[in-house]
């Protein structure tokens, strides 16, 4: 059994920052083995990629966030974070954090960020 645990989220003033976590909590290998992603959703909209990275540590960012946001991972603590810098009222959603393994796609229960003008 595989489970993500978002953390992080909140409501913050445009130019600011914040730090979303992603814990996973499961057996054996996985998330060493697991590539990783944030997601996010704003209302009426579809859920669209931010950011991932390669479980060998290679990084892919949705253009509107390049630069900005930074997606880590420490498979010590077996976390995923997303340190989002000069947040915009347009990054305001919920993020959900995405685990892929094989041919198995794993998802938290998001955490909402709200970024205020």
């Amino acid at each position: 059994q595989v489970q993500l645990v978002e953390s992080g989220g909140g409501l913050v003033q445009a130019g600011e920052s914040l730090r979303l976590s992603c814990a996973c909590a499961a057996s054996g290998i996985f998330f060493s083995f697991a590539d990783m992603g944030w997601y996010r959703q704003a209302p009426g909209k579809q859920r669209e990629l931010v950011a991932d990275i390669t479980r060998d540590g290679d990084t892919n960012y949705a253009d509107s966030v390049k630069g900005r946001f930074t997606i880590s991972r420490d498979n010590a603590k077996n976390t995923v974070y997303l340190q989002m810098n000069s947040l915009k009222p347009g990054d305001t959603a919920v993020y959900f954090c995405n685990a892929h393994f094989g041919r198995s796609d794993y998802w938290g229960q998001g955490t909402q960020v709200t970024v205020s003008s």
